[in-house]
């Protein structure tokens, strides 16, 4: 037996990476595909367009000196992206003065290149990332060896932890924040005490993290994130996924709960990947032949290597437990021949 379906605790594979809030929602008064956080949390000028788990949240912060977007999605969903913003809650016929990214990880810069065509606007990177971009690197942003994918671009710019940005008249404090991506930077609004968390904390948990085989740094670094993190005087979270919320002390503490959980079972980290991984390639791809599950699985560098380090299991044993385990969760369902996200 590889593993069971609680590696992803304090929250299942279902609920923490399929979400809660998903792309096939609509709320009156929204455009179709996304909802809006609620009235009244945030300052007028902050819009979220919270999105699902195949794509990052969009966060707006309008300014008579220049509208700012914060994360563009993933790239399948650029045109509801771009949707999005030419709607009456995002710019309108307004231009974009900038594109920013908290990490660079497909389903939150995926929609770069289209956003920038639109609107002609310079993308803003975090320094470490800019690098990985430059060369598209294709193994360190997880892109065609996780099989997933993004339209390449250019950045123009680069964000720098310990720095000071106002956007939307607002002064944002740069922050950085590995772990999930060892070169994310969070940013910290001390007005109104609003943290733009990214991947580096949700209302359950935080973005997957490498196990300490692939890197040493990674678990380690996501505890003093969280650790860094507690210290602010958080009043909002607007994570990269899923709604905005205050129950921060809540939140930290699951976070904290999770990070202990992985320093005792570090495999727990490597089964969490894989199912991870697959699950959102599903939420791409929208079904797969159950017969066609181990040929991918043989087809994309991540599960090759890890079943190598990890697992070393026939490819079809390693398919047959990944599936099975992601049903269990309710993350993904049998629709005939094919499974579906759940």
């Amino acid at each position: 037996m590889i593993g069971s379906a609680n590696d992803g605790e304090p929250g299942d594979v279902a609920r923490v990476e399929r979400g809660e809030t998903r792309d096939n929602r609509s709320h009156r008064g929204t455009a179709p595909g996304c909802a809006i956080a609620q009235p009244g949390l945030l300052p007028p000028q902050l819009h979220v367009f919270v999105r699902d788990w195949l794509s990052s949240n969009n966060i707006l912060l309008k300014s008579r000196d220049g509208h700012v977007l914060i994360d563009s999605g993933y790239v399948r969903h650029a045109p509801l992206t771009l949707a999005l913003l030419a709607s009456e809650r995002g710019l309108g016929h307004d231009p974009l003065a900038k594109l920013v990214n908290t990490h660079c990880h497909s389903d939150h810069m995926g929609g770069n290149a289209a956003v920038a065509r639109a609107y002609d606007c310079p993308i803003a990177v975090p320094e470490g990332e800019r690098p990985l971009i430059e060369r598209w690197d294709e193994v360190a942003l997880w892109i065609g060896y996780a099989g997933q994918s993004a339209e390449r671009f250019t950045p123009d710019e680069s964000l720098y932890a310990g720095e000071r940005y106002v956007w939307g008249d607002l002064e944002w404090h740069a922050l950085a924040a590995p772990g999930h991506d060892m070169g994310a930077l969070v940013f910290f609004n001390a007005e109104h005490g609003i943290l733009i968390s990214g991947d580096a904390l949700w209302q359950n948990g935080f973005g997957v993290v490498m196990p300490p085989e692939v890197d040493p740094a990674a678990l380690p670094a996501t505890r003093a994130t969280i650790e860094m993190l507690a210290e602010l005087p958080i009043r909002v979270v607007v994570p990269g996924h899923g709604e905005p919320f205050t129950d921060v002390a809540a939140a930290l503490d699951r976070a904290f709960q999770r990070v202990a959980a992985f320093e005792a079972d570090p495999m727990r980290m490597a089964r969490l990947v894989v199912k991870v991984m697959f699950t959102f390639a599903l939420l791409d791809r929208q079904r797969i032949e159950a017969a066609e599950v181990a040929r991918y699985l043989d087809g994309v560098g991540m599960y090759r290597d890890f079943n190598a380090r990890f697992f070393r299991r026939p490819t079809a044993e390693l398919a047959t437990w990944l599936v099975g385990d992601l049903e269990k969760s309710g993350a993904i369902r049998r629709e005939g021949d094919c499974f579906v996200p759940g």
